[in-house]
């Protein structure tokens, strides 16, 4: 047990050391990128990124979906958007929904699934995800809508356990 608590504090204290760098390695790869230094920033954000960091996945989608500094590929941008979504990533959230909403590299628009991600976009504190929201439900039937809100509360619950 005593050897147990010790790693777990070790680790506390690493990922807590650490962290101020990895905001720092972020901050400086989006810097790359406002530069128009795209492929730099991609090597920036990678380490991040395979880590899990949300922000890093987030931009390197919207690297993959301009193609900037990469080959534009619709498939990887959407994987990078949904890897950060499912952590909480509200501009994230309004990118998949996007995907969905166009039915980009898809056989065909998921508007239950696009309004889904706008609504937990703007309960992650978008405020452009609010308008597409309402847009997409004016394309929607009353079964769509209802269903929808029955995978927004499965998803709330622990993606916003405290909104």
């Amino acid at each position: 047990m005593r050897q147990f608590l010790r790693v777990s504090v070790i680790s506390f204290a690493c990922i807590f050391t650490s962290a101020p760098a990895a905001v720092a390695d972020i901050e400086h790869a989006r810097d790359l990128m406002e530069a128009g230094e795209y492929e730099r920033a991609m090597e920036a954000f990678w380490p991040a990124a395979r880590s899990g960091n949300a922000d890093a996945e987030e931009l390197i989608g919207v690297m993959y979906a301009l193609g900037l500094g990469v080959e534009q590929d619709s498939a990887r941008a959407f994987d990078w958007y949904l890897r950060s979504a499912m952590k909480g990533h509200p501009g994230a959230q309004s990118g998949v929904a996007w995907y969905y909403e166009v039915g980009l590299g898809m056989p065909q628009p998921d508007l239950m699934r696009a309004y889904m991600w706008y609504v937990l976009s703007a309960i992650g504190g978008d405020p452009d995800a609010a308008i597409s929201q309402d847009e997409v439900v004016k394309k929607m039937t009353q079964a769509q809508i209802e269903k929808a809100h029955e995978l927004i509360d499965d998803y709330r619950v622990w993606m916003y356990p405290f909104r």
